[in-house]
């Protein structure tokens, strides 16, 4: 099976995953299981990979495409996923869904390096703005991506993740210019609530 190369990074290419690679990813989290561990209170169960790859916002919420990404080393080993979802509310706005690299890479850059390359195509198809959520006590995570230049816009709370409800920081990075009062006059849903 070949698989279109649609970007790389020094360590790393990413390709589309398809549907024949679900198996694939459900091994990766099995093997990866620390994100799940962390913010859904339990390891990723059998069928996860599947749900994953077929969750799709609410049905009001426009839509352009999504895009379910995973990233190889130079043998083939997956070594990051990653689950974005374009033109999302707004045309230009992009939202990272899910972003998961391998265990043993935490600390050694390989995160950043990915990252990179994913903003740098997300901007390359027509994204002027990347949004996210991340979980309130998710320190490692909270902190990737305030170094990375995203900024808390809202937060959401008790949002049931597995066995747990988990408070969400709903952060925003302008990525062709603008203020964050821009993006939240795209996006109405991420403006702050009083209290």
């Amino acid at each position: 099976m070949t698989t279109e190369v649609l970007f790389t990074t020094p360590s790393a290419r990413c390709i589309e995953l398809t549907r024949e690679g679900i198996p694939r990813l459900q091994r990766f989290l099995e093997e990866n299981p620390e994100y799940d561990l962390t913010v859904n209170g339990e390891a990723p169960h059998k069928g996860q990979a599947k749900e994953e790859f077929e969750s799709m916002p609410p049905p009001e919420w426009p839509v352009g495409r999504k895009w379910y990404l995973a990233f190889e080393d130079r043998e083939g080993t997956l070594v990051a996923i990653a689950d974005v979802l374009s033109n999302l509310i707004a045309s230009g706005v992009w939202h990272i869904g899910l972003f998961i690299v391998a265990t043993p890479l935490h600390g050694g850059g390989a995160a950043h390096e990915i990252y990179e390359g994913l903003e740098q195509w997300m901007r390359s198809h027509g994204a002027h703005w990347s949004r996210l959520g991340v979980v309130v006590g998710n320190t490692r995570a909270e902190r990737f991506w305030e170094t990375l230049g995203y900024v808390e816009v809202r937060r959401r709370h008790e949002i049931p993740m597995g066995r747990r409800k988990n408070d969400l920081r709903v952060m925003a990075k302008p990525l062709a210019g603008g203020s964050m009062d821009e993006y939240l006059s795209l996006v109405s849903r991420d403006r702050p609530v009083a209290g």
